[in-house]
Order: C-alpha cells, then sequence, then structure tokens
C-alpha cells in the first residue's frame, strides 16, 4: 500500500489514510438529486471521486463505494418548507414522480458514461430506504433527540449539543452564531429552533409524494437518506465521505449529528469536500447566464463556448486542478486542456504499440534510467499527496517526452534497458487509464480505415501524386488527425 495522505475536512489537515480494516474501505459519495439534468459542479465533484476510487483501487484496497440517488426529500430551496423538487417538476411535466427520476437518472448515467466514469458498488435511493428512514426516526424520538410537532418530526439541536454533540464542528460554525444570524427570522414555524431540522414531514394534501408512518403520511427528510443508507451499507463508522463543499452546511453536519446521535459513534473518519467552479473567474450559476451543461460542453452548443470540448478534453482539463482548488472554465484553458490531451493520446497509442528492441552494443545510460524513475515516482507522490492530480499529470508528461524520443530514434531502447522501459510503460499506460480514467477518443472501429488510408498515402507520394497525396492528408484533418512523415515509417498522429 502506498502511503496516501487525505485533507480531513473535520481536521483541517492532512492526514495519512489508515482505514479501519484495511484492505477493505467504505466510501460514501452523496449524490445528485434526479429532477433535472446533471450540472458541471456534479460533474466535477463525482469525477474527483471517480479518482479516489480509482487510486484505491490500484494500490490494492478493496473498495464498497456507496453513491445515493436522491428521489424524495430534497425540497426547493434546501431548507424545511416548500415543494419537494421533484415533485414540483413532475406537476410542471404533468408527469409521474418516478417518470422524472428514471429520466434524469438515466441522465445523469449517460453523463458519467461519457465521461469515464467507474459505476459504484451500490447505488441506493432514498425511496428505497423508507423503512429504515423511519426506524432511524424511531430511536431518535426514544432517545429524546428529536420531537413531533403537527405530525412532523424534528432533530432538536439544542439537546443534542446539551448531550455533548458538537453541531457546527465540521464546517466551523459555532452554535451561538448560527442562533444569532437566525434570531431575526419572522418565527420559526413547527420548530423549537430555526437550526432544527427535518427527519421527517407530514405531507400536504396537495404533496404527490407520501409514506404511511406512525405520524401519519408524510415522506422523509433530504438529511435523513445518507446517515441511513451509509450506515446500512458500510457500518456504525466507515472510512471516507465525500461531497460538494456547498454540502458541508448543512446537510453534512446534519448527517454527523443524526448518526453520532442515533448509533453513539461518529459516523466518518475522514470528510472530503471538492471545491466549486467558476466561468472566467466569475462564480458559475444561472442567473449570470455562465452555466452549462456537460452536453453542451461535448456540443459547443452555448454562447460562451468558441468550440465543441470532447468528454475527455474536459475531463483532462478537470485533472489539472487539485479537487480543493477552486477550476476556473475559459476557452484559453479548455483550448490548453485540448492540446495537452491530445499529446497525451498519442503517447498512449505510441506506447501501447512499442515493444522492447534489443540493440547490440549500446550502454545503458543511468541518467536516462533516473529520470524516469523520478517521474514514476513522482506520479505516485502527487496522488498520495491528497489526490493531487495536476502534480502527477506533470510527471507524466515527463514520461512523454521519454515516449516520443524513442519514437524518433531520438533515444534507443539499449540505453534504458528492458526493466526501464517495462516500467515506462506500465505507468505511462497504467496512470492513464487506471488512475486517471483517461482513455483515447478515436473509435477503434476505424483503425482499419486508417491503416488503408495510409498505404494509399505512402504509395501515391512513392509515385508523386503530390495531389492524392494533399487530398488524404485533409482526409486526416477533417478527422482531427494529422500524417507523419517519419524517418523510416508513416504514422498518424491526433491533431493538437
Amino acid at each position: 500500500m502506498q502511503p496516501l495522505k487525505i485533507y480531513n475536512t473535520l481536521s483541517r489537515e492532512k492526514e495519512l489514510f489508515t482505514p479501519i480494516n484495511a484492505p477493505h474501505v467504505g466510501l460514501y459519495v452523496c449524490g445528485p438529486t434526479v429532477y433535472n439534468f446533471v450540472h458541471l459542479g456534479n460533474l466535477r465533484t463525482f469525477t474527483s471521486f471517480d479518482i479516489l476510487h480509482r487510486y484505491l483501487k490500484f494500490i490494492g484496497y478493496q473498495v464498497r463505494y456507496v453513491r445515493n440517488i436522491t428521489d424524495v426529500g430534497h425540497l426547493v430551496g434546501d431548507g424545511d418548507e416548500g415543494e419537494d423538487k421533484i415533485g414540483k417538476m413532475a406537476k410542471l411535466e404533468k408527469l409521474e414522480p418516478m417518470e422524472i427520476v428514471q429520466r434524469y437518472t438515466n441522465d445523469f448515467h449517460d453523463v458519467l458514461t461519457q465521461f469515464n466514469l467507474l459505476p459504484p458498488s451500490i447505488e441506493p435511493t432514498a425511496t428505497g430506504h423508507i423503512v429504515e428512514q423511519i426506524e432511524t426516526t424511531k430511536i431518535l424520538l426514544n432517545k429524546g433527540l428529536a420531537y413531533e410537532s403537527n405530525g412532523s418530526i424534528y432533530f432538536d439541536i439544542e439537546t443534542y449539543n446539551k448531550q455533548g454533540g458538537d453541531y457546527g464542528h465540521l464546517s466551523g460554525r459555532v452554535l451561538d452564531d448560527l442562533l444569532t444570524e437566525t434570531r431575526d427570522l419572522d418565527g420559526v414555524g413547527e420548530k423549537r429552533s430555526p437550526l432544527d431540522f427535518a427527519l421527517w414531514k407530514k405531507a400536504s394534501p396537495e404533496h404527490i409524494m407520501r409514506w404511511p408512518s406512525p405520524w401519519g403520511d408524510g415522506f422523509p427528510g433530504w438529511h435523513l437518506e445518507c446517515t441511513c443508507m451509509s450506515h446500512k451499507y458500510l457500518g456504525d463508522t466507515f472510512d471516507i465521505h465525500g461531497g460538494g463543499m456547498d454540502l458541508k452546511f448543512p446537510h453534512h453536519e446534519c448527517e454527523i449529528a443524526q448518526a453520532k446521535a442515533a448509533h453513539g459513534h461518529a459516523p466518518v473518519r475522514y470528510w472530503m469536500h471538492t471545491n466549486m467552479l467558476t466561468v472566467n473567474g466569475q462564480k458559475m450559476s444561472k442567473s449570470l447566464g455562465n452555466s452549462f451543461l456537460p452536453s453542451e460542453l461535448i456540443a459547443g452548443d452555448h454562447p460562451l463556448l468558441e468550440q465543441a470540448y470532447s468528454p475527455m478534453t474536459v475531463r483532462f482539463f478537470m485533472l489539472q486542478s487539485q479537487y480543493r482548488s477552486t477550476l476556473d472554465f475559459s476557452n484559453e484553458a479548455l483550448k490548453a486542456a485540448q492540446k495537452g490531451y491530445k499529446r497525451i493520446a498519442n503517447g498512449l497509442r505510441i506506447i501501447k504499440g512499442m515493444d522492447y528492441e534489443t540493440e547490440a552494443n549500446e550502454a545503458i545510460d543511468a541518467v536516462q534510467v533516473a529520470e524516469i524513475d523520478a517521474a514514476i515516482q513522482g506520479c505516485f507522490d502527487g496522488m498520495n499527496d491528497d489526490l493531487n492530480t495536476a502534480v502527477t499529470i506533470s510527471h507524466v508528461f515527463t514520461l512523454l517526452k521519454k515516449i516520443n524520443q524513442l519514437h524518433t530514434g531520438q533515444l534507443a531502447y539499449g540505453q534504458l534497458g528492458k526493466i526501464a522501459f517495462d516500467r515506462l510503460k506500465t505507468t505511462y499506460v497504467d496512470f492513464l487509464e487506471r488512475v486517471l480514467g483517461l482513455r483515447e477518443e478515436f473509435p477503434a472501429n476505424q483503425e482499419a480505415l486508417i491503416k488503408g488510408l495510409l498505404s494509399l498515402y505512402a504509395n501515391f507520394k512513392e509515385k508523386r501524386e503530390y495531389e492524392k497525396v494533399d487530398e488524404i492528408r485533409a482526409s486526416f484533418k477533417a478527422m482531427g488527425l494529422l500524417v507523419k512523415d517519419m524517418k523510416n515509417r508513416i504514422d498518424w498522429a491526433y491533431e493538437e
């Protein structure tokens, strides 16, 4: 196992990752509320945890990755009042709520497949765990840490903190300050305190999504589902819980309080949060007109986009920033990422086709071997330092330089020796494909066409039929490819 360090939001420092039950790792990530198309902020979060999932598996851990689907209970405004987001959309589109859920769950899966994210081990839904949520609510009522008000059940923050709870610790909020911030609100309705949050909400007559409970027909509060599902599939205390930084408060704060109150244990060892997205230095939001969907990026169908960007270009762009840093979208940055992605994709295609060639009278160059070893170690060091993919990618480019030198004949195989060559090839392919989740985007079924065109190209070039040579070059360019005239052969590459 590698000495992986993770920034723990709970302790506010990087900590050595030590699983509770190595080599097994329990990982829970808050999934989407499926009432609309998945947005880029979601994609950045899930890509970041896909990298964590991949790297943990790569260094030998057996990961149970649980990522939920919120299909009830998430109200408009993220609080305890208003309509259910899915129910509201169902009314607007005159569909059954589960039709809305299915439509946008399908979209979510399609987008994640396009961007090459691995599926989780378990993908539970809130509606599939109503029984567990009712039972947890009963436990909290019996312990005096929740109360009923007009058919709804609320978690009692003040009582919880008086009994040794630490509501506010994860997000760095002080309870007295939170109470001061909310004291001027016009009443708190059914709640004893404005900070209390719903475990179970009474369904009004017009509310579509409802289930029977000991307190009457209703639906679970948004925060409760994650506590119940993580406990069911990962146990009282598990290793890692992740999500976007916008979930730190109140969602994750509430999860911790519920779990501690119900089960008597801190639910999670390491809390991880991804940072926000900006566009040209401004916060991404619909009201500013600067938000766009992954599908709009791929199609280039947005006023702020100068061109289309492929899924792997966008994924590579995201990985050029560490997950805890702000990620700023701009056409300039995306174009640079497109160039960088095509360079490493060319290297991937080249190295996969290379086999070590024995060369007589060629001594191993210790400096070259040391540079490769240092770059390989750098790939691991970057990932081990809180998944700093930007550092890892910089070392991948060092390996790419060696691959290109081998490809062009500037570096001889014998200068590396078979051991160093094999390590170069394995590391480059493994880190790109297995760890960073990048892949070639050129359709494999066109490989035969490419070979045929290159054969024709060589033939026309030999006959000096340069007009036809130029036609083939133009055909390659239309596909985003280049013909490469090399010393001893003709090859192709992705156009950078």
